[in-house]
């Protein structure tokens, strides 16, 4: 499965971008159809931050599994829970969870200024989203994304 990632503190418009890109309101299924012209991507879209959402690592790869779906867009905060850091980690403990389990990490759009130490050639930070009209950011992520 593959995964493609919108992390960013609070107030970056996680959330906004995901609706915008995914059409769904809180989690759903939705087939989003690629630049490259292949077989459309059937895509689980979770909207809210898994740490803000209080979804631990395992129980948010459990259920983007449950889905049965090709592709999954979530969103993570780029620090721990302040109150509970061991059960809602950081962006990179998340990761490394999706990716001990199997899945792919296609794009990680890193919303505002805090990428909290990610790093990589399948990352690209937006600074501007808080502050950029949210359809100019989302068509950005789109087309980083390789979404029509």
């Amino acid at each position: 499965m593959d995964a493609y990632l919108l992390v960013g503190n609070s107030h970056t418009r996680k959330s906004s971008i995901a609706r915008c890109l995914s059409g769904c309101f809180n989690r759903s299924v939705r087939d989003i159809q690629l630049i490259n012209g292949r077989a459309p991507l059937r895509l689980y879209a979770r909207v809210g931050a898994a740490q803000e959402t209080r979804r631990t690592p395992e129980a948010f790869v459990d259920e983007v599994l449950a889905s049965r779906c090709t592709a999954v867009l979530g969103c993570l905060l780029p620090t721990a829970l302040p109150n509970e850091p061991e059960l809602y980690p950081d962006a990179q403990s998340y990761i490394a969870h999706f990716e001990a389990a199997g899945l792919r990490i296609r794009a990680i759009a890193v919303l505002g200024q805090n990428a909290g130490g990610l790093r990589g050639p399948r990352l690209r930070q937006f600074p501007q989203s808080p502050t950029l009209p949210i359809n100019l950011t989302a068509s950005e992520v789109r087309e980083f994304f390789g979404w029509l």
